[in-house]
């Protein structure tokens, strides 16, 4: 990661920041010297040892359980951070799930979990900031993580290829509404990416390997994350970041 603090004294909020993709941006955040909001909807362990983790590091940071598909969790959130901290310059809304399921077993409401948790969680989690970063003085930015599936498809999950794409029209249409307030709004997605979980978001039959010959990393989500989060991304707004290896040409 690079050696300048080009977000000290700035404040990020990451939602499902307890592991994987939203691990590796908080603590790249947190390395670009912002204070951070760790949420996690039920990994407190996880969460509380990443904010233990940033601190030891000599920065600052906070972990926050809260369930993004709850109004009343997300508001609390947002004044817990403002509570701790004084302010909100950055919203990564990174929080996902990615069931997989054949469309004739999903019934409605795993339609909506699956779809609330990806973008409305965004959503509510936007709406809850958006004061604190209206306040940021012509730096505040909000990056959603979205998917790779959501622009090639995938089988067995229509349910997330949906919502991941339905944050890319979020994300085009806040930066149309915000540029007034200087909020930068992008959407970094990721394609084949080794987690926990494996290779993770939108690998489908016909995408069996990058143009690099290798999967990605979480840092390498990180780093885009942090460069559109910072001073010299602030000419960038209402746009896609594909960091898949050449796994998909968009």
């Amino acid at each position: 990661m690079a050696n300048e603090r080009e977000l000290q004294g700035k404040v990020a909020l990451v939602t499902g920041a307890a592991r994987n993709i939203g691990r590796a941006i908080a603590l790249a955040l947190a390395d670009a010297g912002a204070a951070v909001v760790v949420n996690a909807r039920t990994s407190k362990g996880e969460a509380e040892a990443l904010a233990a983790e940033i601190e030891r590091g000599g920065g600052r940071a906070i972990a926050h359980l809260a369930d993004v598909t709850d109004e009343r969790a997300v508001n609390a959130m947002a004044q817990a951070a403002l509570g701790r901290f004084g302010r909100i310059d950055i919203l990564v809304n990174n929080a996902a799930v990615r069931d997989v399921a054949p469309i004739d077993s999903i019934g409605y409401e795993e339609w909506r979990r699956v779809t609330a948790t990806i973008l409305d969680g965004a959503f509510l989690c936007v709406k809850a900031c958006l004061p604190a970063l209206r306040a940021a003085a012509g730096a505040g930015a909000i990056v959603s993580i979205g998917g790779m599936s959501g622009h090639t498809g995938a089988a067995g999950r229509p349910h997330v290829v949906a919502a991941k794409l339905g944050l890319v029209g979020l994300t085009r249409a806040l930066a149309h509404d915000l540029a007034k307030d200087g909020i930068t709004v992008n959407c970094v997605v990721p394609g084949l990416i080794e987690t926990k979980r494996g290779a993770s978001s939108g690998r489908s039959a016909h995408l069996h390997e990058t143009l690099l010959g290798h999967y990605g990393k979480p840092a390498d989500i990180a780093e885009v994350v942090r460069f559109l989060a910072g001073p010299r991304g602030r000419y960038v707004t209402g746009q896609e970041w594909h960091v898949n290896g050449g796994a998909y040409l968009g």
